[in-house]
Formats: structure tokens, sequence, C-alpha cells
């Protein structure tokens, strides 16, 4: 956020200005510090004089978490929903938790044009490690499923122009039983990690208590920056304790982590969708001011291309998790995946507003009787994302509105059509018109103002636009 300095007040113009932030303690809250100096000036007195400095004080933001990570929601490759801990290396050796796995999905991510969009994490979940912890007490790969360990899989994974992230637990087990890190392993398990050269660490909350947790990922985030190492942190935290305040802090979560998972684990069906759009909905006015750059909130993996979900509703999550400003974290076969799966993650208009700097999550806006709903996300140049949603399950519904009433200022706006791919014709805020969304599917467009000529890439404004249905 930069405050606008060119401005006159009293017969005073302003033309430079420098900024910055000043700590206010624990609290989670810093000032946003303005010094303002102006040129000459006359105040109508026959006096000139050169130099006046202001000092302003803006209202408080949001402190991130001070790893310059993840300015923008994190892509790329997770392990957990399509493969579990599927460990059975000798009946499944392509699909168990194994470096094979994690070197063909790093392998797909390099060479099937998903890095070059973004998606650059290989994220290892639960059931990587031996059951024991070494002689030193360090934590250790599977001697038989990751023979290489850790360390020469990050190194294969950097060599693909990729990051490898990790997962470990704060509790004397993980989920599946494996070691956990207790808070006497913190700062071992930190090093570790760094020393492996791992990008990011997922730290879940099995077998830990609010106590543990409330100690434990503050320390951990610590140590993390102490090693040197840029990592990035997810933080399961919140999910463990219902996801709201009293309970949650999320000014202090954005101070200590990256991204955090708030809510829980989705499963490969339409209802688990449902639910966690439902639980983020309901709650974003709590939500939705916890999210920035470096600072996320985390709906968990998208499922599109697995066994779940047909194409109306894989285009669905894909379109609501970038209204959220959700990590896009995959958790799929690459090596297998349909082509129209591949075409939902791929599309580069919605992994921009996905991806926008500005970094505000959007909120729903309607929620109609018919079983419409209605979602928007301001973005970068005073554009935004539209998402018209359909809960029904029975016919293509048509939906009349107009900018207007979405809240939109007056004047005209260019539109294009995300998944459609292709520019509509250009509406004034009055303008009625009628959009058709099939059961269970979305129309998502892009907004931008008519008079804005900066437009992104996928927005190819010379082809042939189609007429709106008014």
């Amino acid at each position: 956020m930069e405050p606008s300095c060119g401005f006159t007040t009293y017969s005073i113009t302003v033309t430079y200005c420098i900024w910055g932030f000043t700590s206010s303690g624990t609290s989670g809250q810093q000032k946003l510090i303005v010094l303002v100096i102006s040129g000459n000036f006359s105040v109508g007195f026959g006096m000139q004089h050169t130099v006046v400095i202001f000092l302003l004080a803006f209202s408080s933001v949001t402190q991130a978490l001070d790893n310059g990570l993840m300015r923008t929601p994190p892509m790329g490759w997770l392990a957990w929903e399509r493969y579990r801990c599927d460990i059975d290396c000798d009946n499944d050796p392509k699909n168990c938790i194994s470096e094979v796995l994690f070197r063909d999905m790093a392998d797909r991510l390099a060479e099937d044009g998903w890095r070059e969009l973004g998606y650059v994490y290989i994220n290892i979940d639960d059931c990587w490690a031996s059951k024991k912890r070494d002689a030193q007490g360090r934590l250790q790969a599977d001697p038989k499923r990751f023979p290489g360990g850790i360390a020469k899989l990050a190194r294969y994974v950097h060599d693909r122009g990729l990051k490898l992230g990790i997962y470990g637990d704060l509790g004397t087990y993980t989920c599946a039983g494996y070691p956990g890190t207790t808070l006497d392993k913190i700062e071992i398990d930190a090093q570790t990690f760094a020393d492996w050269e791992v990008d990011m660490l997922k730290l879940d909350g099995c077998y830990s208590n609010s106590s543990d947790q409330e100690q434990g990922y503050p320390r951990m985030s610590k140590a993390l920056n102490a090693t040197g190492r840029p990592i990035g942190f997810s933080c399961s935290w919140p999910a463990y304790q219902g996801g709201l305040p009293p309970k949650i802090n999320y000014t202090l979560l954005g101070e200590i982590c990256n991204l955090w998972r708030n809510y829980g684990d989705i499963e490969d069906s339409w209802d688990s969708i449902l639910s966690i759009v439902d639980w983020f909905t309901e709650n974003q006015d709590v939500l939705q001011p916890a999210a920035g750059p470096g600072r996320w909130n985390d709906p968990d993996m998208l499922v599109i291309g697995d066994f779940g979900l047909s194409m109306e509703q894989s285009r669905s999550q894909m379109a609501l998790w970038a209204i959220m400003a959700a990590p896009l974290f995959m958790s799929n076969d690459l090596r297998t995946l349909s082509s129209g799966a591949q075409a939902i993650l791929q599309n580069k208009a919605v992994i921009s507003i996905n991806q926008d700097p500005l970094g505000i999550q959007g909120k729903r806006l309607r929620k109609e009787s018919s079983g419409i709903e209605v979602f928007m996300r301001p973005l970068s140049n005073n554009a935004s994302a539209l998402v018209f949603f359909s809960r029904r399950t029975d016919m293509p519904y048509r939906y009349p509105t107009s900018l207007k009433a979405l809240n939109y200022a007056p004047g005209s706006y260019n539109v294009y059509d995300v998944f459609m791919q292709k520019p509509m014709p250009t509406l004034k805020d009055t303008t009625g018109f009628v959009v058709s969304i099939n059961p269970s599917g979305v129309v998502m467009w892009y907004v931008a103002p008519a008079e804005w000529q900066e437009r992104p890439k996928f927005f190819q404004a010379n082809r042939k636009s189609d007429p709106f249905i008014v």
C-alpha cells in the first residue's frame, strides 16, 4: 500500500514523500508513517518558504511474516489428498509415498508447462519419515522409500527450477503416527529442514494441545527464520482451534505464518467443496481482512483431475479458490491428468486473478433464493473479478442483474469471460444483462474500466466479442 502524496492543502503543494512502518509492540499492528516534504509555496503575505515537513500517521495495517516469501498465493502440487499414506511400494511402486513419486511430479511440473504458470512447489505430506529419529535426534526419511534422502530429492527438484515442501507435526506424532516435532525438537527440526534445503514447511497439529500450539507455532516460525534459509511456513493452528476468534488471533498468525489451514481436510467430492465454501463465506468478515501478501487463508487442495468432480464443478473450485486468494496446490496424478482438467488448472486468466499482487481476498456479494451466488474480488488497476456461481442441480439458470446492482461505480467496463476465453461487449454500469449458469457451475468475468488501456495478456481485445443476453 502506497499513500498518495500529490495533494494540495492550505496552498501548500506537496511534491515528495517518504513512507514506512513503525512497530507498536506485540499487538501485530503497525502505524504507516509518512514524511512529506514540500517545495516553495506562498501563504499570501508576500513570504516565500522553501521546505515544509509533515509527519502523518495513517490507519493501522496488519504486519506479515517478515521472510519476504509468498507475496502472492503459493502454487504447486501436494501429495496428500490423492495419495494419502500409501507406503506399499512393493505392490504399488508408482503411487506410494516415495522419492519416485515426487521425482515424477517434479518432472511433470517442469516439462508440461506448469512451472511457467507459477506451479513451482512439490510438497511432501505425511508418511515420508522413518519411525525413529537418528542417533543425533534428527528426523530422517524412510530409508527404503527415500534411499537418497530428502537433501538429494531437494537437489533434484531445484535442478528443475522448482521448490520442495515438507511436512511436520507439532505433537508427539504426526497424524499418521510418524515422529512429531515436540517443543524440545523445534530448533533441531528447523535446522534439519534448512540443511536439507527445503523451501516450505507445513506444520500440522495432531497429538498436540492448545498450549503446545500457542507456544510451538510462533517458536517454529522464529526457528525457521533463525536458520537463514527462506522457508515458507504453513500453520495448521486455526484448524485445530475452530478457525475463529477469540481462540484464533489472525493478527498474530499473519506475523508468524505465510499461510494457514482454517478448516478441515478437503475430500474428493462436491459436498466437501460446498462445505468449505460455505464456511469461508459465512465467516468472510473475519477471514477476509486476515489475508494479504505473505499471509493467506488456505481452504486446502485443488482436487481437480481426480474422481469426485465434474468438469463444471472443477471450474467452480478453480474460480472460487481464485476469488478467495487461496493457495493453489493440486493433489492429483499429473502423469495421467485429462486434457479438460489440465485446461482448467492452466487457465492463464484464472491464475492471473489468483496471483493479483494486491492480495485482497474476495467476498460473496449476493446469495439468492434461486440458488445463485455472486462473488467479487478487487484487483490491481481498479479491475475486479466476478463469479456467478450456481448451487442448482436441475438445469442452467438465467440470472438477471447489472454492474450497478453489484455495487460498481458509474461508468463503462470491459469484460472478459475467463473460461470462454474471450472478451464480451463493453458494459455500462446501468446496462441490464442475463448470465446463463450451468448446474453446479460458474461464469467468471474479469472486469476493468473501459478507459484503462493496459490490459492483461490474456485479454484479447481484438477478438470478436459475443453479445450479452439482455
